[in-house]
């Protein structure tokens, strides 16, 4: 896949383009990408994904610092490129750029720029100034440049339509299951280990401290959850716990993340890591005493290793 944060570099046979922020890349998404490629096929042409960043939300929301991403950019730039897409714009979002209409828009960037042949839009897409750009202004666009539009209708599961609101939802409640089932990968984040006060490691259960890569992606709910780590291309079942530590910390406001790596030996400190997560094993519980605490370590890690299989 080729990217391009200089639209002046773009170059493409038969531009079939759908735009959006893809917040996640979800089986929605999935879906829209699979009829690019398709349409592309049709007139022989090429698929192209133009997104934006920073997230609209990021530039236009009344509180940028509490906006909270599943993706950062270099997360869906790499789970864009494993569709197969063969071109990706990644257009700067200022306030500036927000102010143009969608016909703007289109004239400026998909006809001039871009030279589109076709147009995929998800069924409720709107862009533009407003968001003024429905499906019925867009199609006027369409006879106007001469280029082709079509819809994709919503992908739903359980009588849900899978959306990136729906999914940060379930992420923010703990409930990773049912994020995975609409996620195009397992939900993960990625982060370098720092130096930690070595607790775990005093009960038995070292842990790798985490500092995420981006302060804006999102985290789930405090609890302990079944994770994989990958280290070095490398994964290893773990434990990870997510919450303020209230055992051992009274500070409300100092969220940490740690890992037990399951059945890994080695000094990683100060190295990048990524964390899959499985499944939620259980909330963030306050013990009366370290001992306790370490017996129900032993107990997670119990679970966690027949949920892998390791047992």
């Amino acid at each position: 896949m080729k990217i391009y944060r200089n639209i002046k570099n773009f170059k493409a046979k038969n531009p079939v383009i759908t735009i959006g922020t893809f917040d996640g890349v979800h089986l929605g998404h999935i879906q829209i990408f699979n009829k690019l490629k398709k349409k592309a096929k049709e007139i022989s042409g090429e698929s192209v994904v133009v997104t934006f960043w920073p997230h609209p939300r990021f530039v236009l929301g009344k509180s940028p610092d509490n906006i909270k991403m599943i993706n950062t950019l270099d997360e869906k730039i790499k789970l864009i490129g494993e569709q197969g897409i063969d071109h990706l714009v990644v257009i700067r979002f200022t306030k500036s750029f927000a102010k143009l209409s969608s016909c703007d828009f289109i004239e400026q960037y998909l006809h001039e720029k871009l030279k589109v042949k076709a147009l995929i839009v998800g069924y409720d897409h709107h862009f533009g100034k407003d968001r003024d750009g429905s499906f019925e202004v867009l199609k006027s666009c369409a006879l106007q440049y001469d280029f082709s539009i079509d819809k994709v209708e919503p992908y739903i599961v359980n009588g849900e339509i899978i959306s990136s609101t729906l999914i940060r939802k379930a992420i923010i409640e703990g409930n990773i299951e049912k994020a995975n089932n609409y996620l195009s990968k397992k939900y993960f984040f990625s982060g370098k280990v720092i130096d930690g006060k070595k607790i775990g490691r005093d009960l038995g259960f070292p842990t790798a401290n985490i500092q995420l890569s981006e302060n804006y992606k999102l985290v789930p709910a405090c609890g302990v959850y079944a994770v994989e780590v990958e280290i070095k291309g490398k994964r290893y079942p773990g434990m990870l716990n997510l919450g303020y530590r209230p055992t051992i910390n009274s500070d409300k406001t100092n969220r940490s993340i740690e890992v037990h790596i399951i059945n890994f030996k080695g000094n990683i400190y100060n190295q990048d890591i990524r964390v899959y997560f499985y499944k939620k094993i259980r909330n963030e519980i306050k013990f009366h005493s370290l001992e306790r605490l370490k017996q129900q370590l032993i107990i997670d890690k119990s679970v966690i290793s027949k949920y892998f299989k390791l047992t």
